[in-house]
């Protein structure tokens, strides 16, 4: 079996898909590997890594799409990749099912075998391939680190001859990974850090990282899906739940907002209002922003002043982090590639959790969408 791996051509993405310690790890086992030139290198993986690790390096793109058997990738292809895939091969990469219907069509019309990684179910024995809690996990420490880092004050208390400087505050909404990763990041920083989640049952995991939970008196019992992730609530709780925060976002230095639900626009947590009753210098990392951003001001993928606050809307956070980006997720889709595998050829086996989640086009159609 050929696995081949194609360079991301994203603006701004660094990531590649297989590092060469996974490379080695499927040629052991008797697949062929082939690394279009410089896939690894933004990510710091030259080719001459790979080729020690028995990959092929190809030269040409069109080449890596042409001759897979099994392409491993981390976005979506576009429309002309997806063109290059010869007819059965299989795809695995993030699909975005909902975002790509027309990638979808291609796939499906040249009988490609798609896998998601974005639809991995959170169950226990599928955590080992659970690329969105990996990089959820990054983009929640980076958004520590910036908050940190762009705030005109230190994070820790510091007891000086000058006299005591307090330590910042810091609010966290939503407590899924990347906000359980910013409340542990920040703690470790020496912020004071409050959080705040719709889904009561994160309270004990807040606490357990030096946080405190924030409680508001708000109806709750139908916050959270079987799989775990926030689900999407009416905009009259949204309006309460802004109501009710409005002094926690006042008090915070910094406001670091993760709140995200699968396949829709992000909710609306920090309204222009709340920015207003925020000190001057204070901070708000946004990391919802490609989907809409959980502030009303965010400008996706740009730092802005509005009301002398700074506001980050930070975009693909894990391709800051690219070479244990890459690491985390070569190690995911590589579990995910073993599980599939049956007699050295992917095996689609319909009853299995896994498979039948992940699992986009087939048999020439569309599946989900």
């Amino acid at each position: 079996m050929l696995i081949a791996v194609p360079r991301e051509k994203g603006e701004g993405e660094r990531r590649v898909a297989l590092i060469p310690e996974t490379v080695a790890r499927f040629v052991k086992a008797g697949n062929s590997v082939l690394v279009e030139a410089g896939a690894g290198a933004a990510a710091g993986f030259p080719d001459e890594e790979y080729t020690k690790r028995g990959a092929e390096i190809a030269e040409n793109p069109s080449e890596v799409w042409s001759r897979a058997d099994v392409l491993l990738k981390v976005n979506p292809p576009t429309a002309e990749e997806a063109g290059f895939l010869k007819e059965g091969a299989a795809l695995i990469a993030f699909l975005w099912p909902h975002l790509n219907k027309e990638i979808l069509e291609i796939l499906a019309k040249r009988d490609v075998l798609s896998f998601a990684m974005d639809k991995i179910p959170r169950i226990t024995r599928a955590q080992t391939m659970d690329a969105l809690s990996s990089m959820s996990s990054l983009a929640g420490y980076k958004a520590a680190v910036v908050a940190a880092d762009r705030l005109s004050k230190q994070f820790p208390m510091m007891m000086t001859a000058a006299g005591t400087i307090a330590p910042a505050k810091v609010f966290v909404l939503g407590a899924g990974v990347a906000g359980l990763q910013a409340i542990a990041t920040a703690h470790r920083l020496g912020a004071h850090v409050e959080a705040y989640d719709i889904r009561p049952a994160v309270k004990e995991q807040v606490e357990s990282l030096g946080a405190k939970f924030v409680v508001l008196e708000l109806e709750t019992e139908e916050a959270e899906d079987k799989g775990g992730y926030a689900k999407a609530q009416d905009e009259a709780f949204y309006e309460k739940q802004r109501q009710m925060m409005l002094h926690h976002v006042a008090a915070a230095d910094a406001v670091i907002t993760t709140a995200l639900v699968p396949g829709r626009k992000a909710p609306i947590l920090v309204t222009e209002e709340m920015v207003k009753g925020m000190r001057a210098g204070s901070v708000v990392v946004d990391l919802a922003a490609e989907q809409g951003g959980n502030c009303e001001l965010t400008e996706p993928g740009k730092e802005v002043v509005k009301h002398n606050v700074l506001i980050v809307g930070m975009v693909n956070v894990p391709s800051s982090l690219a070479y244990n980006a890459s690491q985390m997720y070569s190690r995911n889709i590589a579990a995910f590639l073993n599980h599939l595998l049956a007699d050295g050829k992917i095996d689609v086996n319909r009853e299995d959790e896994i498979t039948k989640a992940t699992l986009v086009t087939a048999e020439g159609r569309i599946l989900q969408e």
